[in-house]
């Protein structure tokens, strides 16, 4: 094995270890990096002590355009376009850097990150197919994700026409019993 053989297979090494540490299914990393399924098998157990799970990845567009995904997946496509218009930065590595990105809005703005990074890779092959885009919301004009073939001539983003059972989980309710509480 040559030298330039052995350092991009660290470098690939190193891709995938920093993937599985930010959720990434085992497709995902098939699809990406170059090595062998049994050794990022094994890579993936070593890291997380558990085999990778199984079964499919979304192929829906639909979960994308549903109220809080939607959000959560048009900040992260805004982040993504700009690092690829702005910062020189392609592929898998672009979709790693949003995606941390997208992690560090969630942690300052206090909200529990929604999207994966599979599903954020998942969002963007979908922006590559064609099958989804960003509309302008008509009231704040915030980019949201639509479907490509949606009328959106007027289109109202989730965060200006909140749905009315939109927050209404079991979980937030308790979070608002234990503030009321206090």
């Amino acid at each position: 094995m040559g030298k330039k053989s052995v350092v991009s297979e660290a470098k690939e090494i190193q891709a995938a270890i920093e993937m599985i540490g930010l959720g990434a299914r085992l497709q995902l990393l098939e699809s990406e990096i170059s090595l062998s399924r049994e050794r990022l098998i094994k890579l993936y157990k070593e890291l997380k002590g558990v085999s990778p799970p199984k079964g499919m990845l979304p192929f829906s567009t639909d979960w994308f355009l549903t109220w809080q995904p939607n959000i959560h997946s048009s900040v992260f496509i805004d982040i993504y376009r700009y690092l690829t218009a702005h910062a020189d930065c392609r592929g898998i590595s672009a979709i790693v850097k949003s995606y941390k990105l997208y992690l560090e809005h969630c942690q300052m703005s206090e909200l529990e990150p929604i999207l994966s990074l599979t599903r954020a890779w998942t969002l963007v092959r979908f922006f590559k197919g064609g099958m989804l885009q960003t509309a302008p919301c008509t009231q704040c004009s915030g980019h949201f994700v639509v479907h490509s073939n949606d009328l959106y001539h007027r289109y109202v983003c989730g965060l200006c026409h909140t749905p009315s059972r939109a927050g209404k989980t079991n979980k937030s309710r308790a979070v608002t019993l234990a503030a009321m509480a206090a």
